[in-house]
């Protein structure tokens, strides 16, 4: 599961010269009254698995609902008078979107933003109240960057990078400051990478300031390009991307994130889809948040290897930007993760009553009952047989254990 990046240890300290904690310091100023500082949640469910303290760092409920904003902003904020008059563009599915929207807004520059076809409408509608023009173009992100850059050779318009950029890494950097300053005592910080700009920003500000504390950066599986572009020593693209993790769904490092990554973050580690959505429904049933599944990922690591982090642990919860249809599927697919679900397939005598007696038994065992079919002129049922295929919502393994065994004590077989 776990990749590291092939440092030593005593070179944890160093850092690298593309920027210094003073950059990141002066963005941590200028975003002042800009970025809200937000809030480090308490988690006793998650401190309980892991054996020591566990802390969120909500920046799902920073504005526009994810971290990008800190960077985007201090990177149009950097613009000259000339650059600002010929306005900005980004490509993007949805986080960096809205903070380039709203930091242009704030800054009074023209925004366009790039997104796919196909992007969900919320974002594309919160995009476009931030002050963006909004162009859609493309299937993937890909194709929508193209585009962008396109637009920007054309026009003369500054691209604004979501994570390829000193000014972007030094801006994400501000959330590394103010987890020192709330938790001064931290050991671990988790944090979700795509391209990489928050981690290094993060092992940036941090590393220079608490060399001890480890930093440990987590990508999907499916998505995961900084480990075998770490063992290469320089970005390698991945050839084909899978996770429902949008957010982190990044093809190839960034060229200034990775040079920090490679330097200062102490480890990468992949986690499962099925991770992904367990970590989603905790935060959402145990913490009460809100969070996109690519701002879940530090909480999937915990909960894939608990008894790995040294506490107090901070895991950052990067974006809440989740689609509501998104959401629901991946609800469903957390509680089946989770043990919540429970299929079954079996044979009942067809005859009155039959369903109505094993359905009194699942509510006896107090399963409840989400979809029945039943079948009854299969060609493999015999005359006096009906299949019944049911999927029920239960309290987790030990409870689908329970209700499987009090089938079978009621005289039920369950089909393989």
């Amino acid at each position: 599961m776990a990749a590291t990046n092939g440092c030593e240890a005593d070179h944890k300290s160093a850092v690298p010269s593309v920027l210094t904690v003073e950059d990141v310091r002066a963005a941590h100023k200028m975003l002042s009254g800009v970025a809200r500082v937000t809030a480090m949640e308490g988690s006793r469910h998650l401190s309980r698995l892991v054996g020591a303290p566990v802390h969120l760092k909500c920046e799902n409920l920073q504005r526009t609902g994810s971290f990008k904003l800190r960077g985007a902003y201090v990177r149009i904020a950097g613009l000259t008078a000339e650059e600002r008059a010929a306005g900005v563009v980004a490509a993007s599915a949805g986080n960096h979107a809205q903070g380039v929207a709203l930091a242009a807004s704030l800054l009074g520059v023209r925004s366009t933003v790039f997104m796919p076809v196909g992007a969900p409408l919320p974002k594309v509608a919160a995009t476009r109240e931030y002050g963006a023009e909004v162009r859609t173009h493309g299937q993937v992100v890909d194709e929508t960057l193209r585009a962008a850059q396109e637009y920007a050779r054309e026009t003369g318009a500054v691209f604004i990078h979501p994570f390829d950029h000193r000014d972007i890494v030094a801006g994400q950097g501000t959330v590394g400051l103010e987890i020192l300053e709330h938790c001064p005592e931290v050991g671990t910080i988790v944090v979700g990478m795509g391209g990489g700009g928050l981690a290094a920003g993060i092992a940036l500000a941090v590393k220079a300031l608490r060399p001890r504390v480890k930093v440990v950066g987590v990508q999907a599986a499916g998505a995961a390009a900084y480990p075998p572009s770490l063992a290469a020593g320089h970005p390698v693209a991945l050839g084909s991307l899978s996770t429902m993790a949008d957010g982190i769904k990044v093809g190839r490092p960034g060229d200034v994130p990775f040079k920090i990554v490679g330097e200062l973050v102490d480890e990468v580690r992949t986690v499962t889809e099925d991770a992904l959505s367990r970590a989603l429904l905790l935060c959402l049933e145990r913490a009460k948040l809100v969070v996109e599944p690519a701002g879940a990922s530090p909480v999937a690591a915990l909960l894939s290897e608990p008894e790995s982090f040294e506490g107090p642990v901070v895991a950052v919860l990067s974006g809440g930007n989740v689609d509501p249809l998104l959401l629901q599927h991946v609800l469903r697919h957390g509680m089946a993760a989770a043990g919540r679900y429970l299929s079954l397939r079996l044979r009942l005598t067809d005859r009155p009553g039959s369903l109505a007696t094993l359905l009194g038994v699942l509510s006896e065992a107090d399963a409840n009952v989400l979809d029945v079919s039943h079948a009854r002129t299969d060609p493999r049922l015999g005359l006096s047989e009906a299949e019944v295929e049911l999927r029920l919502e239960t309290q987790g393994p030990e409870h689908c254990a329970e209700v499987r065994e009090a089938i079978r004590e009621a005289g039920y077989t369950v089909l393989p």
